[in-house]
């Protein structure tokens, strides 16, 4: 019997935002590429990540180990689009003092 050699597809989708996710799972690809970076397993992030296929984190990092420079380049822009959208939310919304803020209302509310 001969052996089929098939063509998969790697399960990666961009949602709407432009952000990588494995398929049919809100798990960023950035999630998994760290997991990865920091010594984890396929199957260590499987059992961190259950939503997660083990042949699709495989694939994943098959994918990444294939297209590092890519993934390296896309991981570079979302770290600039994050830590821009960061700065904009601590613009609109002083993140000093949030917890006595916070605990001041639920004092009050009683």
């Amino acid at each position: 019997m001969a052996l089929t050699i098939a063509h998969e597809i790697i399960p990666l989708q961009a949602d709407s935002n432009g952000v990588v996710r494995v398929a049919g799972t809100r798990v960023t690809l950035e999630t998994v590429i760290a997991a990865f970076s920091e010594g984890a397993t396929a199957e260590e992030i499987a059992q961190q990540y259950p939503s997660l296929n083990l042949a699709d984190i495989y694939a994943v990092i098959g994918y990444y180990l294939r297209h590092s420079e890519e993934v390296a380049a896309y991981l570079q822009q979302r770290k600039v689009q994050t830590d821009a959208a960061r700065k904009r939310n601590e613009l609109r919304y002083d993140p000093q003092g949030v917890r006595s803020r916070l605990m001041s209302r639920r004092t009050h509310q009683r």
